[in-house]
């Protein structure tokens, strides 16, 4: 909300006249917020999507993925978030593409996300598929375009000494870490999950360069855009179902003032090149528990909140630090500055 004198808005001096006084005229701002992996599915988690309010009737929200494993689920949630919010916008997460034995609509692959797709279209709520929307916020900047995006992953954010996507996963079955995607997340008509990423990828790139070059960008997707942010994991070898190299520089290449991700349950805001990553993910009830919800809940993406590298701590982190996460800090800083110095020495991407 900023408040302007009147003075600014006058049209003749008829208006002039009317008070000796500065009136005040209150222009309200719209703002897009952002939340992911709410998990609804979990006991804890449900009571989470009550909490989720708008400022402003016009407000947008932008749900990155991870809502549910069940179609139900899924819709019935966005549904509830329509009915608050002006504008809600959708990209998958892994988890709604599991096909359980608890679903009510035994879809698989790509016969589930065109599903979900036209239950979302539906109830009003805009995906990937969907021509990419404009938002103003009404504070007198350019607006953005608002780019979701369904870009799955390709295997390529392997771990040190590995050069294939099969030597990395037989390294991360050897340590004993297998994302469930590989038992629930069928790839079909695709032979891999792999295959569709590229396949989503391509079919992305293609449109994000059909877009005007001047128009500034938020790109939302579940997985991150970049290396970097997987950086933190515990167990650095579930970066492969993470996301794609192929996508490392989109973030400038298509004019981002934003990235908005999810999926690694660590909601924290970085910076590469110059350029806002925001993870805005809730995660488990196992999790937030123990950290406390991000806070605030909602994070705010348009207009810009106004904070920079300096205001946050070395990781960026959206939560209070419980003092067990504390003391890995150092281990933390450790493992942060031996993946990114192998990746400078190999090449790879994620250096900048």
């Amino acid at each position: 909300m900023i408040r302007v004198p009147c003075d600014e808005f006058r049209s003749g001096a008829r208006a002039a006249r009317t008070s000796p006084r500065t009136l005040a005229l209150w222009i309200f701002v719209a703002t897009l917020w952002a939340i992911s992996d709410l998990h609804v599915g979990h006991r804890g988690n449900e009571e989470i999507v009550g909490k989720i309010r708008p400022e402003r009737s016009d407000d947008w929200l932008i749900v990155a993925g991870d809502v549910a494993e069940r179609t139900d689920d899924i819709v019935d949630t966005l549904r509830r978030l329509k009915l608050k919010f002006h504008t809600v916008i959708w990209v998958p997460g892994n988890h709604e593409l599991y096909t359980t034995s608890r679903d009510p609509r035994q879809l698989f692959g790509v016969a589930r996300y065109d599903y979900l797709v036209q239950a979302c279209r539906d109830i009003g709520v805009i995906t990937p598929e969907d021509i990419y929307p404009l938002f103003d916020p009404g504070n007198g900047d350019a607006p953005v375009r608002i780019v979701p995006m369904f870009l799955l992953y390709d295997y390529t954010f392997r771990p040190e000494n590995t050069t294939t996507a099969l030597s990395a996963l037989a390294l991360a079955r050897e340590r004993n870490v297998v994302a469930t995607d590989e038992f629930l997340l069928s790839p079909e008509p695709f032979p891999t999950r792999d295959a569709w990423g590229r396949a989503r990828i391509e079919a992305t790139r293609l449109r994000l360069e059909a877009l005007d070059p001047n128009e500034k960008t938020v790109l939302i997707n579940h997985w991150p855009l970049r290396r970097e942010p997987t950086d933190v994991l515990m167990y650095p070898e579930f970066a492969l179902w993470c996301g794609s190299e192929l996508t490392d520089d989109w973030h400038t290449r298509f004019n981002a003032v934003c990235c908005v991700y999810g999926h690694l349950h660590i909601p924290r805001t970085t910076w590469y090149d110059g350029v806002k990553f925001d993870e805005v993910s809730v995660g488990y009830p196992r999790e937030w528990k123990k950290r406390g919800l991000p806070e605030p809940l909602l994070r705010k993406i348009v207009p810009d909140e106004g904070i920079g590298p300096g205001d946050l701590s070395e990781f960026g982190e959206r939560f209070d630090m419980p003092p067990e996460y504390a003391e890995r800090t150092e281990e933390m800083r450790r493992r942060v500055e031996k993946a990114q110095s192998y990746r400078r020495m190999t090449g790879g991407s994620g250096t900048s």
